[in-house]
């Protein structure tokens, strides 16, 4: 049977772009690839799949064309009309004799408008279900150490939750809750319109009582009638090491109150690290400049590296060059998804001194004069066989 792309997005057929695009973008955050980073294989691989299911029913839906298709025929790509023998009311065509596929709801409407309306169980039905309520997006702040090694936070955010006045209800008592009039606690309205194939008569929410079939005649002190209240929350959060700028971690059911008994929303974090005086991450890799002297560069030196914990001491060999590169293996950030360590690649720069005495440039002179003589400089011969090229 096809996928219904409109319940996969949660929403109703009428919606518009701009509901159809707010129901994608809310369910795209809440089954993004990040935030399952650190979830269980399982619940990532369904997370996963939920994504790219949510991703595709967007992608059509989005497009007039093949929205219009699926509206029509329940295909995206247009009617399947199948081979020799193709009976529209059988296994080659249709699914059953009560959906007829994408048909069945041009059928219904058309059978609706002409017979006074129909049931309204669905729409009663969709108003009144449980629903999972809202995610909520916290912007949390890290140093660059917390990043890296992982910390536990504590977190302040305002949510909304089930009022405990008076259960979630909206009413002060028992007696607080009416019928609605105007639908007759249905929860859908019909509204008859005038079009070019006479009276057409479709089904459309209650405005009286938005799809509850309720009213609340004696509203709940606390809520006025709404049933939910904002609270401020505080929870601590265990962070995991290695996360990074821009990564989200989920926290499952501390997000807004659901409706009609739904699950609370989720509680989405967005990290924004702080960054380092020296380290520039790349990945699970720490960069680090390491400013060394002429004397350090021609003769070699033992140094000191800079961690995340404690120094280590490293060996810059003699003739160093700028721009050298030096690997500190396993310094670097621990792996979200396994037990790994990136490194630290450090960069040469060689510091060229500046004030240097009339006597010192004298003997420096003297001294390099007699070394260019007999030494060999790599990078300058490969210049010149470079340019000898060019005549």
């Amino acid at each position: 049977m096809a996928k219904n792309y409109y319940d996969i997005l949660g929403v109703d057929k009428s919606a518009s772009a701009d509901e159809i695009k707010s129901a994608y973008r809310r369910l795209a955050k809440k089954y993004h690839p990040d935030v399952y980073a650190t979830a269980p294989e399982k619940e990532k691989k369904e997370a996963e799949d939920k994504f790219k299911e949510i991703q595709y029913a967007y992608d059509v839906l989005s497009d007039p064309q093949k929205k219009a298709a699926f509206d029509q025929y329940g295909d995206e790509n247009g009617p399947t009309m199948g081979g020799a023998g193709f009976n529209p009311f059988g296994q080659g065509g249709f699914s059953s004799s009560s959906g007829f596929g994408g048909f069945g709801d041009i059928f219904s409407d058309i059978f609706s408008a002409f017979s006074g309306g129909g049931s309204s169980s669905g729409g009663r039905a969709a108003a009144n279900q449980p629903r999972q309520g809202d995610d909520i997006e916290l912007e949390t702040v890290l140093t660059f150490k917390e990043a890296c090694f992982g910390c536990k936070k504590e977190v302040t955010y305002s949510r909304i939750e089930k009022c405990p006045t008076c259960g979630g209800t909206g009413a002060k008592g028992a007696n607080g809750i009416k019928t609605c009039t105007k639908c007759g606690g249905r929860g859908r309205i019909v509204v008859q319109q005038r079009t070019m194939l006479g009276v057409m008569q479709t089904e459309r929410v209650c405005d009286m009582c938005g799809g509850t079939g309720k009213i609340i005649t004696d509203p709940c002190p606390d809520c006025k009638g709404k049933g939910r209240i904002r609270k401020q929350r505080k929870v601590t959060i265990n962070i995991p090491a290695g996360v990074d700028n821009g990564q989200m971690l989920n926290q499952h059911n501390e997000g807004n109150a659901g409706y009609n008994g739904g699950p609370n929303g989720n509680l989405i974090l967005i990290f924004r690290v702080k960054p380092h005086p020296l380290f520039t991450r790349r990945g699970n890799d720490l960069l680090f400049d390491l400013p060394i002297t002429i004397t350090q560069a021609v003769f070699g030196d033992t140094v000191e590296i800079p961690t995340l914990d404690k120094p280590v001491r490293f060996d810059i060999p003699a003739g160093t060059k700028n721009g050298t590169l030096f690997k500190v293996k396993g310094k670097g950030v621990k792996d979200l998804r396994r037990n790994a360590y990136g490194d630290i690649l450090v960069t040469v720069k060689i510091d060229i001194p500046k004030d240097i005495s009339l006597k010192q440039r004298k003997e420096l002179k003297q001294y390099f004069d007699e070394l260019d003589k007999t030494a060999t400089y790599d990078e300058v011969e490969k210049y010149k066989k470079k340019i000898r090229t060019l005549d």
